[in-house]
């Protein structure tokens, strides 16, 4: 082939794979750390894509930081945990509609000498314990403190238990400002007190000393939402592929797929849809 039709040849291939590159179907999706570190996306969006030829870019963060992404446009669509601050988050115009996904819980892990005799169903009661102890002697306390959906139940909680954080804070509340894993890992490393959502405890392999120690308070609820970021305020949003990816997480074959992600046996979300 003479030189010219090489370069003829190597120019339409390329021009026909960036073209193919440009139309390839991709949305954004702000989500949670839990969603990420309990393995359910890499679990859910293969059969998402294969079933709707879109991509799904996820950017794990807290639920306050998914939903600043939103604010700001740099996303297609957040799927959090946070109920009230998604309700205000499409109150303010930012989203379009709230749509709940899925349920688990959340799980107060600790160190199996158990220190502050927290073990129980009773989260506000494990919580008094451990703000009773005095202070030099309190055992330590991971908190995630990045605005995350898991970080503004954990405030909740001691609020509703009476507890005034800010007045007895000390060395012994670790504010670590990352996500569930690390902040699993942190307490793994500082045999402490944690809050977790239920997935990414049963996803996390490196436990040490820890275990659950209080679980089955109803207070200690976990929903999950989906909301289409507002295109009438960022015309850039993809809203088209992103309520694509929010009608097939709400629909049968979404939800099935939510159900049947487990680990070891154990389904770590339930999926709600419409109920």
């Amino acid at each position: 082939m003479k030189p010219q039709r090489i370069l003829l040849a190597v120019a339409a291939a390329w021009l026909l794979g960036a073209g193919a590159y440009a139309q390839e179907r991709t949305i954004v999706v702000a989500s949670t750390t839990s969603t990420e570190q309990s393995g359910l996306f890499g679990h859910l969006l293969p059969a998402f894509e294969k079933d709707a030829g879109i991509k799904v870019r996820v950017v794990a963060l807290g639920t306050g930081q998914a939903l600043d992404t939103g604010r700001r446009g740099d996303a297609d669509v957040v799927f959090v945990h946070d109920k009230t601050a998604e309700e205000k988050f499409v109150a303010d115009g930012y989203g379009v509609e709230r749509k709940e996904v899925m349920y688990n819980d959340f799980v107060l892990v600790g160190p199996k000498s158990d220190p502050a005799k927290v073990a129980g169903k009773d989260i506000l009661d494990g919580l008094r314990r451990i703000a009773a102890l005095d202070a030099a002697a309190r055992p330590p306390f991971v908190s995630r403190g990045d605005k995350s959906g898991t970080h503004a139940a954990e405030l909740r909680y001691w609020k509703a238990a009476g507890v005034d954080l800010d007045k007895i804070k000390g060395a012994w509340y670790r504010d670590t400002g990352s996500g569930m894993g690390p902040a699993l890992n942190a307490a793994a490393a500082m045999n402490a007190y944690v809050l977790a959502d239920r997935g990414t405890w049963l996803a996390f392999k490196n436990r040490g000393e820890l275990s659950i120690l209080v679980e089955g308070d109803t207070k200690l609820f976990n929903q999950y939402g989906v909301i289409l970021v507002n295109p009438a305020r960022h015309p850039h949003v993809k809203k088209d592929d992103g309520q694509k990816f929010i009608d097939w997480v709400v629909s049968p074959v979404g939800q099935k797929n939510i159900a049947d992600y487990k680990i070891g046996g154990e389904q770590l979300f339930f999926p709600n849809a419409g109920r």
